[in-house]
């Protein structure tokens, strides 16, 4: 199977991302807190450091939009999303439900997308038009038609369970399907585009977090979207992923409570 230039920098990088990773996980790293709570690790910033030699190596012109780093050539038309360790509090706990999180955005598109699991030899990727692949072999989203036999997981909810109405609304879907799970980060992602599970719904999320995961789903035949079913843009911060099948239910059951 080939790869464009773009996507095989894109695994390249994840793959020099895990090398750094795997080296320091475990290692009880001192842990620094950002402006905005938030953890960082020498392993976040050495893997990004890792990401962004390979990408900038390979496509000067590309800009850089990185969870550690910032912004930079932000203008340009082809930007890389980079989350160098997605779950970070994970990571610092060791528990592995961590992850590498690289996505190409074209012209304001998200065109391209690796989702590396250290922890898990896992590497999720795709490019639009082409579909999504998992350790190499390609990945569909479930075909489940009925709520009643849905599994669906959750993530961060927040700002979900904050509102009256929008936990009200959630609490009605989970009475309607088959089994309510909450795997979380890239993990309830890998699993429905694989098919072993058929909705994820989040509340709060950062791009970063999510947009190497959109192109992958979407690519397995699944629909992305916010809670309000907006499309997949920098400033998105809630996810609600399944098949096309189930989409619109669910969409009408959360009544774009966000």
């Amino acid at each position: 199977m080939s790869h464009s230039p773009e996507l095989k920098a894109a695994i390249d990088a994840a793959e020099a991302a895990a090398a750094v990773i795997r080296a320091l996980y475990q290692r009880n790293l001192a842990v620094t807190t950002k402006a905005d709570q938030s953890p960082v690790t020498e392993a976040d910033v050495r893997a990004e450091e890792a990401i962004h030699e390979v990408l900038r190596t390979r496509f000067p012109d590309h800009g850089f939009y990185g969870e550690e780093t910032g912004r930079h050539n932000a203008q340009a038309e082809s930007v890389w999303l980079v989350d160098p360790i997605d779950g970070t509090k994970s990571f610092v706990r060791e528990c592995p439900f961590f992850s590498t999180q690289i996505a190409l955005m074209r012209a304001g598109e998200l065109v391209l997308g690796v989702s590396s699991a250290p922890a898990y030899a896992e590497v999720a990727w795709a490019e639009r038009g082409q579909g999504a692949f998992l350790n190499g072999k390609p990945i569909r989203v479930s075909a489940t038609s009925e709520l009643a036999q849905s599994i669906v997981s959750t993530g961060n909810l927040k700002s979900l369970a904050l509102s009256a109405v929008g936990w009200r609304r959630l609490g009605d879907l989970i009475g309607s399907i088959s089994r309510i799970r909450g795997y979380g980060d890239f993990v309830h992602y890998h699993l429905l585009a694989r098919g072993s599970l058929d909705v994820v719904i989040e509340s709060d999320v950062n791009i970063l977090d999510i947009a190497a995961l959109t192109v992958i789903v979407r690519e397995a035949g699944g629909v992305f979207t916010d809670l309000n079913g907006k499309a997949v843009g920098l400033g998105t911060t809630s996810v609600i992923a399944t098949n096309a099948v189930l989409y619109q239910r669910i969409r009408d059951a959360l009544g774009g409570t966000l």
